[in-house]
């Protein structure tokens, strides 16, 4: 996979847009089970119940769904230096600095070829837990509240791309990222790519676009601890009256058990066990996965359903249905 860098140190957070903010945040806050940490305007900030930084889902009132920006806390100053020295000499798009808002101080934004959004800071606001978020134990960030499916901290996202190369030439000399696992197409193209800039088997994955559309977003998913969070999740959902997509099943690639809604505004949504591998060895060979054997679907549970590959945000031409 390359010499590993850990100038980045975890993804930070998730800008998501949506067009039904009030609808959004309901789901967010009392379905999905995320806290509220602060609203202003028309962004209100979000985390999961042992997220340690301030948010981890900036969700944003907008005109259109999908994704405004993903956010990456670096592991140091000298790291952030680091980063942007090589964002800027690397030809990609470059919005530059901006000032930070509720949960983070200045961040370097950059641009992939596709349209999405990245930040990079160091300057962090860490939850601080007062009431009845505190906790027992001094070494959670808060208490676990019990609402919703109440996952346990932000995960991963998923983003979408014409050309799977040419985002994981983005993420490598931008992030310093290694790919972990990845589907070779029968016709020579990548058709996914799962990164890592740490020792989890990935934050951030990027699979083909099907849906002929542009700065598209996949998924986004929190972690949840055990798989009988996930099955109870499935229960609050159906209650609630949430498009439940497809699951709870098991991702051959990368291990997951999983389920995916969406949201009100139609960002698909995600909740996965917490159980997935680490990777520990520094020598680690990506594993490659062929169209024949990518097809034969998830571990187990049903069929993938054709929205999965076709439906993101915003909405493409051939987006899937809503």
């Amino acid at each position: 996979m390359g010499e590993p860098c850990f100038d980045i140190a975890h993804l930070g957070h998730v800008e998501v847009l949506t067009d039904k903010f009030e609808e959004s945040l309901d789901f967010f806050t009392r379905v999905y089970g995320l806290k509220l940490s602060a609203r202003e305007g028309d962004c209100a900030y979000l985390r999961a119940w042992d997220d340690y930084e301030f948010h981890t889902l900036k969700l944003t009132a907008s005109e259109t769904t999908g994704v405004g920006h993903i956010g990456y806390r670096v592991s140091s100053e000298a790291a952030l230096a680091r980063r942007v020295a090589a964002i800027e000499a690397s030809g990609y798009s470059v919005h530059g600095w901006v000032d930070g808002d509720a949960g983070h101080g200045r961040a370097f934004r950059f641009e992939d070829p596709f349209g999405h959004v990245f930040e990079i800071y160091w300057e962090t606001r860490k939850f601080e837990a007062t009431g009845d978020d505190v906790p027992a134990l001094k070494n959670m960030s808060s208490r676990f509240h019990g609402v919703g499916a109440c996952p346990r901290r932000l995960d991963h996202l998923n983003l979408l791309a014409s050309d799977v190369t040419e985002f994981r030439d983005f993420m490598q000399t931008c992030l310093g990222s290694r790919v972990t696992e990845q589907i070779r197409l029968d016709n020579g193209r990548l058709g996914g790519c799962w990164f890592t800039i740490n020792n989890k088997t990935y934050d951030l994955a990027c699979t083909e676009e099907h849906g002929k559309g542009a700065n598209r977003l996949h998924h986004v998913t929190y972690a949840a601890d055990q798989r009988e969070d996930i099955l109870r999740a499935a229960d609050i959902f159906l209650e609630n009256g949430v498009h439940i997509e497809t699951g709870p099943h098991k991702h051959g690639i990368q291990g997951t058990f999983f389920l995916y809604v969406w949201e009100p505004a139609g960002n698909r949504v995600e909740l996965a066990n917490a159980g997935a591998r680490l990777i520990l060895q520094p020598d680690w060979e990506t594993i490659t996965w062929t169209e024949t054997e990518r097809k034969k679907g998830q571990a187990w549970g049903l069929k993938t359903i054709e929205t999965f590959h076709t439906h993101g945000t915003p909405p493409g031409e051939t987006n899937g249905g809503t």
